[in-house]
């Protein structure tokens, strides 16, 4: 049976724990999640486990980058069930902090990020939301010092939004992003996924589908913005609520206009019910 991971909650005992790791010269992992575990995270601390012989896990549902609106209150909490799963996983700490831990009543500083972070995507939607993300983030990589940082693929505007941050401030972490993980039908594995009804959950791998379609266009000589159209079309026919369908430069996330314009990424959110739902697939 494996041996139950370290269980940190405050700051000081986190520097304990981490510290005979950083003596020993050993290489640290760190994989920051919210909780309510799943395949994708655990590709995470396999990709983390072959990088480094220490890996941390953070735990922190992080309130900062919800809006008032949005479900921070009945966010999955699985702790228990979680902490099994990093057993199995063969993880060496678990950071679980508090809010309170994370932002005492003192807390004044908070990060703003620009490029990538105002590219009239998920910020259009959710404008207080990489700021959150990109605080929180910040603290973790201070907070536990890693030499890796994995994240997926899934939420692929965060990814370039942390990797961009860590080189801004200098950061001495390598930031990693990890392949989507899917279900067998296509479906991107998400904590929020369980959100959705039986009907619901039968219709949302179009999402995925529709990507695919599209990107096979692309790289045959399609025109980028007719491909897009019909894309959005189906998507609306499938009874989701479009937020966006968009094709942008993989590493900047400029907009483009054809193939000639860079490395493309296609990046879509809709809403199937009250589950909004994002993808996205290289071409």
């Amino acid at each position: 049976m494996a041996s139950r991971p370290t269980i940190v909650t405050t700051v000081p005992a986190l520097r304990r724990a981490v510290e005979p790791f950083w003596h020993a010269g050993e290489r640290l992992a760190l994989v920051p999640t919210m909780g309510a575990l799943h395949r994708g995270h655990l590709a995470l601390v396999r990709e983390a486990k072959r990088r480094a012989k220490r890996v941390v896990v953070s735990i922190f549902v992080n309130p900062t980058q919800f809006a008032p609106n949005e479900d921070f209150s009945s966010y999955p909490r699985p702790i228990k069930n979680d902490i099994a799963t990093l057993t199995d996983a063969k993880v060496d700490l678990v950071w679980a902090p508090s809010p309170e831990v994370m932002y005492p009543d003192s807390f004044a500083t908070k990060i703003e990020p620009a490029g990538a972070a105002k590219a009239g995507l998920e910020d259009k939607f959710r404008p207080h939301f990489f700021g959150g993300v990109a605080t929180v983030v910040a603290k973790l990589f201070t907070q536990t010092a890693p030499d890796f940082a994995l994240f997926g693929q899934k939420d692929y505007q965060q990814l370039r939004v942390v990797t961009q941050m860590a080189k801004d401030l200098d950061l001495p972490l390598k930031v990693i992003g990890i392949p989507t993980v899917r279900e067998k039908d296509g479906l991107a594995l998400s904590s929020r996924n369980v959100y959705l009804s039986a009907a619901e959950r039968n219709v949302a791998p179009l999402l995925y589908r529709v990507l695919k379609a599209a990107a096979t266009r692309i790289k045959k000589g399609d025109a980028i913005g007719p491909v897009l159209d019909v894309a959005r079309i189906e998507i609306d026919l499938a009874g989701f609520s479009l937020d966006y369908l968009e094709a942008r430069h993989a590493l900047t996330l400029a907009p483009i206009a054809s193939r000639k314009d860079g490395p493309i990424r296609l990046l879509v959110a809709a809403k199937m019910g009250k589950t909004r739902l994002i993808d996205n697939i290289g071409v």
